[in-house]
């Protein structure tokens, strides 16, 4: 037992998670991007120690679960309280090169007590094309600036050397000043509300108390879940649609197995990293397990290290899941993340009550206008569930950004939003339909470089339990479809449509 009674462990949480949520408040609210302030493309989370993640806001599941390896290279680069360190190495804790991790320790009395830390999308860091998400990148150098961990503030304030260098490789140089500004100044009210916290509950001690039971009651809970799952071990196998350099399928192989309280998630099999950037750091296949295991378990477990002992990952190196230093993985982190989740939720449809597939893609288009630059995920249908039809128009399993709004975006960048609606019937048929996509459709009113990036084009989310699958997306330039991986330069005028593809249906349909 913890050693905390209920009350004081959920009133402990409660106040924890309140400042991991009051960071990315502040976060959102002060960043300059569209991507922060408009689609919350960030996140945001409390560390104890040790470096275990304690509480995070509602944010962006591929962001964190992939947090600790970060916490843990800024840990082992030397860090000290009243510094932030800023990395995206997707070999060194980070995701894809865009993604901004800074890391703070926190002290009270001479001692770290937690790490504040943010995980921000940033709409460019330099790279082959404008975005830093280039279809077709064949090494991660290609991809944009890559930063080991690196002290970027202290006591005096912001380094302006390595601030310097980091602006200096990007189209947009005063955004991202802007944006790296506000990330620190998130970590500067979490380290005041966990200094208001110790002096209003009990001191450091007290915060460490609380810490570790919360971990430990995560871990007692989900183990619980698990034991309540039959033994056994269940296959699936997911197909990429190719990774922008070759059309060939990379096929995505998992083994989920449960024996008590423990469950073992094993990708051995699972084809090479690719030539393409749909490759993945361990981190990122770790974020897209460990969502998996929330939506098959209890989703009101709070979200912590403790919630993830009892699974443990196997991923060859050198696979698509396991990619070796220096690959191009800008992709990886959106889309063969998404599919990942897929892998293993249909695994464990073998032992829990899971979703149908939703759409399996984040639909990402990143638009180049010289010093302007805009990148987008888009919403599209959830899978329906035993007991409910599936939300339409939604981002679904790792991202859970918001749709850019056509106020916002027609202002910040030269384009015309022209249709932007659900595209109705898109959701497969069942006893509970899957959700629909979207139609959205944007003109150029500039010269632009383009870069699609986006699956499900010719392989649809699998429908449950008799359900039907739901309608493939596409994406047209000037009513021609293009390839899901696709990168060039269009003239003003040109219209871009994306068609993003339904949910898959769960259960039989009855009668009309």
């Amino acid at each position: 037992m913890s050693g905390l009674d209920p009350i004081a462990l959920r009133v402990w949480g409660a106040a924890l998670r309140a400042v991991a949520e009051e960071m990315q408040a502040a976060l959102v609210r002060s960043a300059f991007s569209v991507t922060i302030k408009e689609r919350r493309d960030c996140s945001t989370a409390l560390f104890d120690a040790q470096g275990h993640m304690v509480a995070q806001a509602d944010s962006i599941p591929v962001h964190l679960g992939a947090m600790p390896e970060a916490v843990a290279a800024v840990m082992a680069a030397g860090a000290r309280p009243s510094e932030a360190w800023v990395l995206n190495d997707p070999f060194t804790g980070g995701t894809h090169l865009p993604d901004l991790t800074i890391v703070s320790p926190i002290a009270l009395d001479g001692d770290v007590v937690a790490h504040a830390v943010s995980r921000a999308h940033h709409a460019d860091v330099g790279g082959m094309t404008a975005g830093s998400m280039p279809a077709g990148a064949r090494e991660l150098l290609q991809e944009g600036l890559v930063i080991p961990p690196v002290r970027l503030a202290g006591p005096g304030g912001i380094d302006r050397s390595v601030m310097a260098i980091i602006v200096a490789n990007s189209r947009t140089p005063a955004e991202r000043h802007g944006d790296i500004a506000a990330q620190i100044a998130a970590h500067d009210l979490a380290a005041a509300r966990i200094a208001e916290m110790a002096t209003m509950r009990g001191g450091p001690a007290a915060i460490t108390r609380a810490m570790d039971a919360l971990l430990d009651y995560a871990e007692r809970r989900t183990r619980a879940a698990i034991a309540a799952m039959p033994d056994g071990e269940w296959h699936r196998d997911e197909a990429l649609e190719g990774d922008g350099v070759t059309d060939d399928d990379i096929v995505i192989r998992v083994a989920v197995r449960v024996h008590g309280d423990q469950m073992d998630v094993d990708f051995t099999g699972t084809d090479s990293a690719g030539p393409g950037n749909l490759n993945c750091p361990i981190a990122v296949t770790r974020s897209a397990v460990y969502f998996a295991v929330r939506v098959a378990t209890d989703p009101d477990i709070p979200a912590s290290a403790g919630a993830y002992a009892p699974v443990s990952i196997t991923a060859p190196a050198g696979s698509l899941v396991n990619a070796p230093p220096g690959s191009a993985v800008a992709a990886g982190n959106v889309e063969a993340s998404s599919r990942i989740a897929d892998a293993v939720l249909g695994a464990l449809a073998g032992a829990a009550d899971v979703p149908a597939q939703g759409q399996g893609t984040m639909n990402n288009l990143t638009l180049g206008f010289g010093a302007r630059v805009y990148f987008e995920t888009l919403g599209g249908g959830q899978g329906a569930s035993s007991g409910a039809d599936g939300p339409s128009a939604v981002h679904v399993t790792m991202s859970n950004t918001l749709n850019t709004p056509v106020e916002a975006l027609e202002m910040a960048m030269p384009v015309r939003v022209e249709t932007y609606a659900v595209r109705r019937g898109s959701g497969g048929t069942g006893a509970h339909r899957g959700g629909d996509g979207v139609v959205r459709a944007i003109r150029l009113l500039q010269d632009a470089d383009v870069s699609l990036i986006a699956e499900r084009r010719r392989s649809a989310p699998a429908g449950a339990l008799g359900g039907m699958d739901g309608v493939i997306g596409e994406t047209l330039v000037d009513g021609k479809p293009i390839a899901g991986k696709w990168r060039g330069r269009l003239p003003a005028g040109s219209v871009i449509e994306q068609r993003t593809p339904g949910g898959g249906g769960h259960g039989v349909a009855g009668p009309e």
